[in-house]
């Protein structure tokens, strides 16, 4: 199985002492966001965890900790934007961001790095030209340090709304433009640029629009043949479903445009119940909590390939 750290909240930024504490004791209690008193334990032991990934927009904490998980395989998602603190108020000077990145590649090897540059808006401030530009100088800095870039397009969930009122969808033409101009870039540094849920219009410029998280992907990243149940694949395109153990409102970062946070109370409120040696990533147990023992086994396949002649 694969534990997936980031799609409801940034662990590497916010929690790693917690989320090593948890590698040590080797399990975790993750509550449902939907029902909360339905509670599921997770052994974290590489022998049914197939795959860690993480998803940050500041993995510099967790370095010190890497030779410590060598015992796991490892896909790092890593989102680096152009934005300024008034999109972004508490993500760190990207200059930061990008050198936690490639001492992170430097470890792992670049097979198992991902460059996230999304989402990409629209606005007075971030035209298409800064964002042709930005995304030249930041796949400069990170040549060599990953195979691939993951773009995407800002999706108008109620929650970034509500937060980021000012914001709209970004035009066909303009879409178009952007694709065309990051796939060029994609190639001069040898990176595969990789679209996410955007459907094909940027696939006849060389995009792949098969999934950032396809079984494909995490194979190549991870070195192992995968076979993954039907029911852990996304029906959207090929990517394939981890186990999150993060939790929704407890995100620090406080970015506009983010579909995890209801509002910077919620965090506020969320993080106060934070305690390292729990656990639960938010508060500790409770007396209603129904817990859940994952079944869990490994997807990696032993078979060998044998090219037939």
């Amino acid at each position: 199985m694969i534990i997936d750290t980031g799609n409801r909240t940034d662990i590497p930024a916010f929690y790693s002492e917690w989320f090593m504490n948890r590698i040590r004791e080797g399990f975790v209690m993750v509550r449902n966001p939907y029902s909360p008193e339905q509670v599921t334990r997770y052994r974290l032991d590489p022998e049914v965890v197939d795959a860690l990934i993480f998803t940050s927009k500041n993995p510099a904490p967790m370095v010190k900790h890497l030779s410590e998980l060598d015992r796991f395989r490892m896909f790092w998602y890593v989102t680096i934007t152009p934005y300024g603190k008034s999109i972004e108020p508490n993500v760190p000077d990207k200059r930061r961001v990008i050198e936690a990145f490639q001492k992170i590649s430097e470890h792992v090897g670049s097979h198992a790095m991902s460059w996230r540059y999304d989402p990409i808006f629209i606005s007075e401030t971030y035209s298409v030209e800064y964002h042709i530009d930005a995304f030249e100088r930041m796949a400069t800095e990170l040549e060599g340090y990953t195979e691939q870039v993951v773009i995407s397009f800002i999706d108008l969930f109620e929650k970034t709304k509500k937060n980021f009122p000012e914001a709209r969808e970004v035009r066909r033409e303009e879409r178009l433009a952007l694709g065309k101009a990051m796939a060029e870039t994609g190639r001069r540094h040898h990176m595969t640029v990789m679209s996410c849920l955007e459907g094909v219009e940027l696939a006849q410029f060389g995009i792949d629009v098969q999934g950032c998280m396809s079984q494909a992907v995490i194979e190549h990243a991870i070195g192992e043949k995968l076979i993954v149940p039907k029911s852990r694949h996304i029906l959207d395109c090929e990517c394939v479903m981890g186990n999150d153990i993060g939790a929704y409102n407890s995100c620090a970062h406080f970015c506009k445009y983010c579909y995890a946070n209801y509002d910077k109370e919620a965090v506020r409120a969320n993080m106060k119940k934070h305690d390292p040696n729990s656990p639960f990533l938010i508060g500790n147990s409770m007396p209603l909590d129904r817990v859940n023992i994952a079944d869990q086994r490994t997807y990696i396949t032993n078979q060998m390939e044998m090219e037939l002649t």
